[in-house]
């Protein structure tokens, strides 16, 4: 698998560079598996139509990621009458910095998983690596309470590939971190504009 390095060692400036980053980008978003996104997309809109929600967890860049997928599901689809319910372990930096001083930094999803998991909700863990100690602690958690379970992931998928219920691979060189958030954030864009026009298809049929 090319990498970044690679990439750039084969470059004369930035334009090259930006090229080859670029088609690199585009040769991930190929390899990624549309059935298993559709699956990811039928759990979404089960989820919405039982009213459960979607929790989100990463660490850094993967973190905003979260936070993102929160914004555009619960407000970008627009979908008023029958919302998408969607929540980020990382937006709360007093819970998680209680909960890092208290308990340690791999607890900091474990530990809000037990006050805001309940039946029938889905955890989302996002990671290029797979192998986030806190990440595998919220899966190991939200399984035992019977939690269906869905990893973004990069790289060879680490630990979290075989734990997750559903893996999203964008499979690429090790420590390609950029390329890989990259690819999350096109998914995340990816279903919401879907979900988007399908609320603008209901509520122009409902209007009519």
């Amino acid at each position: 698998m090319k990498s970044v390095d690679t990439i750039y060692n084969n470059s004369s400036d930035f334009k090259s560079f930006a090229t080859g980053y670029l088609d690199h980008l585009n040769e991930l978003l190929s390899t990624l598996d549309l059935d298993k996104l559709d699956q990811f997309c039928q759990q979404l809109e089960s989820l919405r139509n039982r009213g459960d929600k979607m929790i989100l967890c990463g660490n850094g860049g993967s973190a905003s990621t979260a936070g993102h997928f929160v914004n555009d599901f619960s407000i970008g689809t627009r979908s008023i009458e029958k919302p998408f319910n969607l929540m980020s372990l990382t937006d709360n930096t007093a819970v998680i910095t209680a909960i890092g001083n208290d308990y340690g930094y791999d607890q900091i999803f474990k530990k809000q998983l037990e006050t805001y998991l309940n039946s029938g909700d889905i955890v989302v863990v996002i990671s290029a690596s797979g192998n986030s100690e806190n990440l595998i602690k919220a899966v190991d958690y939200a399984k035992s309470k019977g939690s269906f379970t869905i990893g973004l992931l990069g790289f060879d998928g680490g630990k979290l590939k075989d734990m997750v219920d559903l893996d999203i691979m964008v499979t690429s060189a090790k420590g390609d971190y950029g390329p890989v958030e990259d690819a999350h954030l096109v998914i995340n864009h990816l279903m919401m504009n879907y979900f988007l026009r399908q609320s603008h298809d209901k509520s122009r049929a409902n209007a009519e």
